[in-house]
């Protein structure tokens, strides 16, 4: 599949390696020899085992649980290649962690998204690649290039093939923050949609207020970007519920999957819970409700045109337009 004038090296940290190898598989590629391990005293250690002088270096690291080792891996990685002369180094995260704090909500708080932003940059990284981000603004914090996958394709794609009747079903945004990306599951799926009004009292406490929208008798199909503990998902399920709604179905970009997120799922009114793979879901985080799809398609196709330079914008409309 890859026929470039330069070398492509695909690489991974320890956590999603399953992915990094299903990336690498499509493009026809094997992941580099590296390892990353830790010292005694806990710090991270990395050895490349290869050159990379002059390479595109494509290095997939998500940033999950455990979510600062996650992110010291890829630093540090980042920071091998730089010293290893490199010719362009992209750091390929699936899941961008800190993202929920992009802001101030009140006095003397960080802005830990910008903070790895910059420290992201600062290590090596000449672009990023990254999938639905929390907050669309987080691009404005790097300033290198910065390829924003949507999840909503593959995600609206596997919700056509369970062939729901349009007139029966309702696409429900769990919060305001979501309604573009629910609008846009909409438009692929033909069908109107809601929205929960909640308020957060405290963090991963939330509240539902109000359902705008028409959802009575209706089939509905919950959409957010990720779930971690499941409190507000399982929360607006049951509100929905409660006003109505014959069946109730979620989907996700990122299964954060934190806490009691698995047992709310499984003793809520939710039928199924669709995630991507952007994070890995170990067999003790699958439940019955649990089905997960894969990004590795997507996000070979956009190293793929980022290793020859035409564009990653193109891709929804070439590879997952309607047939």
């Amino acid at each position: 599949m890859i026929c470039h004038g330069k070398s492509i090296k695909i690489f991974t940290g320890n956590s999603n390696p399953e992915l990094a190898v299903n990336i690498a598989k499509i493009l026809g590629v094997e992941v580099g020899d590296s390892k990353v391990g830790k010292f005694s005293n806990g710090e991270t250690s990395v050895d490349i085992n290869e050159t990379v002088r002059g390479a595109d270096v494509f290095l997939v690291q998500t940033l999950c649980e455990p979510v600062n080792d996650s992110l010291m891996e890829l630093l540090i990685m980042l920071d091998a290649f730089k010293r290893a002369s490199a010719g362009r180094i992209t750091a390929v995260i699936p899941h961008y962690a800190y993202a929920r704090q992009d802001r101030k909500a009140k006095a003397r708080q960080p802005i830990t998204a910008k903070l790895v932003a910059d420290l992201i940059h600062t290590a090596g990284a000449d672009r990023v690649l990254t999938m639905d981000l929390h907050a669309a603004q987080i691009q404005g914090f790097f300033d290198i290039p910065v390829d924003h996958l949507e999840g909503v394709p593959i995600l609206a794609k596997y919700f056509k093939t369970l062939n729901f009747d349009k007139d029966e079903l309702v696409l429900v945004s769990p919060d305001i923050g979501g309604i573009k990306r629910t609008r846009q599951f909409s438009e692929k799926l033909g069908a109107p949609m809601a929205i929960v009004d909640k308020r957060r009292p405290r963090p991963n406490v939330s509240e539902v207020v109000n359902i705008i929208g028409d959802i009575k008798g209706k089939k509905v199909i919950l959409v957010d970007d990720l779930i971690d503990t499941a409190g507000s998902i399982t929360n607006a399920a049951d509100a929905l519920m409660k006003l109505g709604a014959t069946e109730i179905y979620a989907c996700c970009t990122h299964g954060v999957l934190s806490g009691p997120a698995l047992e709310r799922i499984e003793n809520s009114v939710i039928k199924q819970v669709v995630i991507l793979d952007t994070i890995p879901v170990p067999d003790n985080k699958i439940c019955s409700k649990i089905k997960v799809l894969t990004v590795a398609n997507l996000f070979a196709e956009a190293i793929r045109r980022i290793y020859e330079d035409i564009a990653v914008s193109k891709i929804f409309e070439e590879e997952f337009e309607d047939r």
